[in-house]
């Protein structure tokens, strides 16, 4: 038996993720704000995912929580390790990117930007990753990191923040939890890019399944294999994820 965390697991790559590690045998907590009792603007729920987990054949756990919030995050970890025992994989998928230019913006588009996409892998990691016995850890970064002209800063500053994160605890779980990050450098089709932009034309856009190869590849490495930010472009490279996918090709 495996067990897998995935944050921001309603819709998009957090859902997909989550299918895919299903099929691949885990057990898996979906985790995010969007649930049946409070559906978020954006279609789908942790409820949902969870559903079709369980279609997979493996147990499912969905938990309600906003990653801002550190004694939640605590209380789920405490509830995974009591009720199944264990934790191998902690993929931290949720995120914003909130509009504008920040020093235009209000100043808690900036304060939410940083709990979500940098304090919550972080509560996250601090919650399972010291209990995880070989486990691993897999954050989801973006291009927009090196990408100043994005034009939002709070998205290209909290990522980037994120993949140093990732270095830092690397180091500090060394030989114990492998702690690597993926820096998604091109366009991923999810719901809330249909429900923002509408019906457009998605023909750019690659499949959310070859974020699954990339999450399921770095759960398979070596605890000593850690410490990585990885592009999709090299782990094409590297032959571990699949060649370009549009959407509903997978």
């Amino acid at each position: 038996m495996t067990v897998a965390v995935v944050t921001g697991a309603s819709r998009g790559i957090g859902k997909r993720v989550s299918i895919d590690l299903a099929e691949r045998g885990y057990d898996v907590v979906c985790t995010a704000r969007s649930s049946a009792d409070s559906p978020g603007k954006l279609p789908g729920t942790i409820d949902e995912t969870a559903s079709m987990v369980s279609d997979k054949g493996v147990r499912s756990m969905a938990v309600a929580l906003d990653v801002r919030d550190a004694e939640a995050v605590q209380a789920l970890a405490d509830r995974v390790f009591a009720e199944w025992g264990r934790c191998d994989l902690v993929v931290n998928n949720a995120a914003v990117a909130p509009p504008g230019l920040s020093l235009q913006e209000p100043l808690k588009r900036w304060t939410l930007a940083v709990d979500v996409n940098i304090n919550g892998p972080f509560y996250f990691m601090h919650a399972f990753a010291p209990r995880m016995n070989g486990g691993r850890v897999v954050n989801i970064s973006s291009g927009a990191s090196g990408f100043p002209e994005f034009g939002r800063a709070s998205y290209t500053v909290t990522k980037r923040a994120l993949e140093a994160m990732t270095e830092c605890h690397a180091w500090e779980l060394r030989g114990k939890t492998a702690v690597n990050c993926i820096q998604l450098e091109l366009s991923v089709w999810t719901e809330g890019y249909t429900a923002t932009l509408g019906e457009g034309n998605y023909e750019g856009f690659e499949d959310p399944v070859i974020m699954s190869d990339a999450v399921l590849w770095l759960a398979d490495q070596p605890v000593d294999y850690t410490g990585h930010v990885l592009t999709i472009a090299k782990m094409r490279e590297m032959g571990v994820v699949r060649p370009e996918t549009k959407v509903g090709q997978a």
